[in-house]
């Protein structure tokens, strides 16, 4: 079945959605929590650690909630709703930031962080579960996840590009109620575009009903060779993008000292990644997926190292590696997504059981495990090197700075490729599950 448009398009309105918070994380938070907010780099990164081990709990949960749910709208849709208001109120309460001393700060920091990673996997786990349940076909899969990560980097590119303007302008000279204000406009924008994707997009695949217990849906995942290897490679290539995405704010205010260019950066680099992105289903008809992947990846290691020879003075070749890595990481998330959504066929050929969410969920967590391994490695790094908070920095911390942007980035891009020579899911056997599960599907009992 080939699905429409406005159904492609109306399922990207949840990623740009997901990315007004994700992106703001990515690119903003560790240095508004350094920087504005006034917590140690290590302390920060800790904490980010910290809170995303709880979402090692939280995920699946989460996941077997929603496939077991049960409503009128379907399993997953009734989530986008639902998960509007409290994601808006976390995403308000991470950047304020209280009349307390450093303890209590830290406190706060820990307890509002931990209840954004909370709401974002209330809404953002069923909405990723939706990508296998709408269509089974391999390629429009391919095509539907294209248009997700498209409509994921623009978000991404406006909030990028954006925020530091919205901050200052609501703001005034207030630079903490002007990151307030912007994420209460953010949550209203993301909250307008979950109720798009939920008026059109429609659940199609009905799974077998789910009578094991959570407990089977975990195991399950541990018995699918394919998804435990797609896992780690996500979970590495997650570590390359969230490092490198939010050491450029430091990069560009403390090595090149041109702060002025944050917003120009990173939005050019994910408008790299936003084509890439929609270059996807165009390249997976020529390459199988796993290849492509290894070549991109191999890519993303060879330009990191050239970033790292790219002399202070020398922007406008900074800016053209970087948008060269976006160009071949923006193909990534749809790849792994759509590929996610294969080995769920896999797991329910296998087992007899179809956990989508559960799929989906812990693909979310090697996500955030990714994320929080970053921010971990940067605190550490910046901590052990010197690095303090608006000031000028050492040569340690600067040769820090720049380690992260461009070969410990490099070399995890590296590692993925080992992870990816084990992956063994071909479109030829894909084939060959769907086919024997479409004439499982047609038995009343197995429903």
């Amino acid at each position: 079945m080939k699905l429409s448009i406005k159904e492609k398009v109306g399922y990207a309105c949840g990623d740009i959605a997901s990315n007004f918070y994700w992106r703001v994380f990515d690119v903003f938070l560790f240095i508004f929590y350094t920087d504005v907010f006034g917590i140690p780099a290590a302390a920060v990164g800790t904490m980010m650690l910290v809170t995303r081990i709880i979402d090692a709990f939280t995920d699946p949960m989460m996941g077997a909630l929603s496939d077991r749910t049960k409503t009128k709208w379907g399993k997953y849709r009734p989530y986008l709703l639902w998960g509007i208001i409290p994601i808006a109120a976390a995403g308000i309460l991470t950047f304020t930031v209280p009349d307390l001393d450093q303890d209590g700060k830290l406190v706060w920091a820990y307890l509002t962080y931990i209840f954004m990673m909370l709401a974002y996997t209330f809404i953002n786990v069923p909405y990723g579960a939706l990508l296998g349940v709408i269509t089974q076909d391999t390629q429009q899969r391919t095509m539907l996840s294209s248009f997700r990560f498209v409509g994921a980097f623009s978000g991404g590119t406006i909030v990028a590009f954006m925020t530091p303007f919205w901050v200052s302008t609501l703001g005034g000279d207030n630079e903490i109620l002007g990151w307030q204000l912007t994420m209460a406009l953010y949550g209203l924008i993301a909250g307008g575009l979950f109720c798009v994707t939920f008026l059109t997009c429609r659940e199609r695949i009905q799974p077998p009903k789910q009578q094991a217990k959570p407990q089977q849906d975990i195991l399950d995942l541990f018995k699918n060779k394919p998804w435990l290897i797609l896992f780690s490679i996500a979970l590495i290539i997650m570590l390359t993008i969230s490092i490198r995405g939010s050491v450029g704010t430091f990069y560009f205010k403390y090595v090149l000292a041109r702060e002025d260019l944050i917003g120009m950066f990173s939005g050019a680099y994910l408008i790299s990644l936003g084509i890439g992105a929609a270059a996807t289903p165009i390249l997976t008809k020529f390459f199988d997926k796993r290849r492509l992947l290894i070549s991109l990846m191999l890519g993303v290691t060879l330009l990191s190292v050239l970033f790292y020879l790219v002399p202070n003075d020398s922007i406008p070749l900074a800016f053209a590696i970087q948008i060269g890595i976006g160009l071949c990481l923006g193909p990534k998330s749809p790849l792994v997504f759509s590929m996610y959504a294969d080995t769920a066929d896999y797991g329910e050929w296998k087992n007899g059981r179809r956990s989508t969410a559960m799929v989906f969920a812990a693909a979310a967590f090697s996500q955030k495990l990714g994320g929080a391994i970053a921010g971990a490695t940067i605190g550490y790094v910046l901590g052990y090197l010197g690095y303090v908070a608006n000031a000028e920095q050492t040569t340690g911390s600067i040769h820090g700075i720049v380690l992260l942007m461009t070969l410990i980035p490099g070399f995890f891009a590296l590692l993925s490729i080992v992870f990816l020579y084990f992956y063994n899911l071909d479109d030829a056997s894909l084939a060959s599950y769907q086919q024997d599960l479409d004439e499982r599907r047609r038995d009343p009992e197995y429903q």
